[in-house]
């Protein structure tokens, strides 16, 4: 890897931002003035002393060559991370004007990028060492009981859910959030976390506005679906048993042979609740021409430790989730630190875009939306909404209501400008929710969310 060939560009550096405080912080320590000893290798090491309001400079190293992403060390208070000392420092790193040299490692950079590969080098032989010992009889019988208390969680639930129908919708209303919270709690303790999830999500859709009884039916029947899917699981083909299982909240590990390639990152974007905060990752097989989606779990409140920037591509191996029509993966080991590209993902109309979806849904009646790379369109006010409508066709996909409601929504505008763009995102009942975009001309991709 050549330094000249890794530069990131700048808004690949400040899509890392915890917030936009620090991305707006981390701008300003861009420049040399403040940096001091700055230095890279072809390892995907840099480092650098940064000048801040006391008498010392504060230490910053980051690696970009870490398992799950790209990681920080500072020794400024900030808790954040990355912190407007790391940010400034890749900043600095992408301008490719001398201000980051290739260097000798000084020893307090030395020191913990030692630590921190060894310490990744000891989980990944640790994780090797624990699936080779653990007893299969003793996971079977775990397993069985778990797969009791999941069926009895799901026979109950159906039980609650011909309470509903038989009483009508309109008692749904009446009922309050509490009755669906109650439900979510049993499913808890009968562990099946996907089975409480739908079930609370039931709750908030009397309240959803004009036409939540059918949008209630349309998740009421999903939801009594997925019940009848496990109950009879030994009837499905292994890929839909696999689908249900992931579905009711098994945990799975990943299967097959691993696939190396060069994954080029469509997008990265966070969603939270009051307990989790989860990252999807969306990755583009340049040779093999297959989508994965790498999942990463941080507590309320705090980012997940994978992170990684739109537009570059990794050279690594990637094993799939079983299940039929599964888009998850499991990163594996990186081969080297990510590096800029300017290849782009293949893309398709926005009618076979809904086509590709509809047909997703045979192998997976509980997807909400899959990945799409949409060529050749352009952005396109519908009324009190947007759509993406084909340049060249007379098709389009609306926008879903809560895409259209983001700044990424502008940021796509102002790149089209009334041009055709390529668009990935993900396409499903709600509308297309465009992540990344591309210009119809040289350019690097543009996050949208």
């Amino acid at each position: 890897m050549t330094q000249q060939g890794a530069r990131w560009t700048a808004d690949q550096v400040l899509a890392l931002a915890p917030d936009a405080a620090s991305r707006k912080a981390g701008s300003k320590l861009g420049a040399a003035g403040p940096w001091s000893e700055a230095g890279c290798t072809d390892e995907g090491a840099l480092w650098g002393l940064c000048r801040g309001s006391g008498s010392k400079p504060y230490q910053t190293v980051v690696d970009l060559a870490g398992a799950t992403g790209p990681a920080y060390k500072c020794s400024c208070p900030s808790r954040k991370f990355p912190c407007k000392h790391a940010l400034g420092l890749l900043l600095l790193w992408t301008g490719g004007d001398g201000a980051v040299p290739s260097a000798q490692v000084p020893d307090w950079a030395e020191q913990w990028l030692a630590t921190r590969r060894g310490r990744e080098e000891r989980k990944g032989r640790a994780d090797s060492a624990g699936s080779a010992s653990a007893d299969p009889e003793a996971a079977r019988r775990r397993a069985e009981r778990r797969a009791e208390r999941i069926s009895a969680g799901a026979t109950e639930l159906e039980q609650r859910l011909a309470d509903l129908l038989r009483g009508g919708l309109a008692g749904a209303e009446t009922a309050g959030y509490e009755l669906w919270e109650e439900t979510a709690a049993r499913m808890v303790d009968a562990q099946a976390p996907g089975l409480a999830a739908r079930a609370r999500e039931l709750g908030s859709v009397p309240s959803s506005g004009p036409g939540w009884p059918v949008r209630l039916l349309e998740e009421c029947a999903l939801l009594h679906l997925l019940d009848r899917g496990w109950l009879r699981r030994d009837r499905l083909p292994e890929g839909l048993a696999a689908t249900v299982r992931s579905r009711v909240g098994l945990p799975a590990s990943p299967q097959g042979p691993a696939v190396r390639d060069r994954w080029l990152v469509l997008a990265q974007y966070d969603t939270a609740d009051a307990r989790l905060t989860t990252r999807r990752v969306w990755l583009h097989g340049t040779a093999s021409g297959r989508t994965a989606l790498l999942l990463s779990y941080g507590a309320a409140g705090r980012a997940p430790e994978l992170a990684l920037p739109v537009g570059l591509a990794l050279d690594t191996e990637v094993s799939a989730y079983p299940g039929a029509g599964q888009y998850r993966a499991a990163l594996g080991e990186r081969l080297a630190p990510p590096a800029a590209t300017e290849i782009r993902p293949p893309g398709i109309s926005t009618s076979g875009a809904a086509a590709r979806y509809g047909e997703a849904l045979r192998d997976d009646p509980w997807l909400d939306a899959i990945p799409v790379t949409l060529d050749q369109v352009v952005p396109v006010p519908d009324g009190d909404g947007w759509q993406l409508a084909d340049a060249d066709g007379d098709t389009a996909l609306p926008l879903a209501s809560a895409a259209s409601n983001r700044p990424g929504l502008w940021r796509l505008v102002a790149l089209s400008g009334g041009a055709p763009v390529k668009v990935f995102g993900e396409c499903g009942h709600r509308g297309f929710t465009p992540l990344t975009a591309w210009p119809s001309g040289p350019g690097p991709a543009v996050p949208l969310h």
